[in-house]
């Protein structure tokens, strides 16, 4: 059976998205003041995603 999303309120949608453009910015401004960490970052969550799609196949 497909799971059925609900319809957010008008203000909690409006905190929701204000809230995860936040953190984008966060983590954009972390990236630049730390541009060997982000890197690394990136590696893992890339290694990550390879190791999940292995998992499938």
């Amino acid at each position: 059976m497909a799971q059925t999303l609900q319809r957010l309120d008008p203000d909690r949608r409006r905190r929701r998205i204000r809230l995860l453009a936040e953190l984008a910015d966060a983590k954009a401004v972390r990236d630049r003041v730390a541009p060997r960490q982000a890197y690394v970052n990136q590696v893992r969550e890339l290694i990550a995603a390879r190791r999940r799609s292995a998992r499938w196949t």
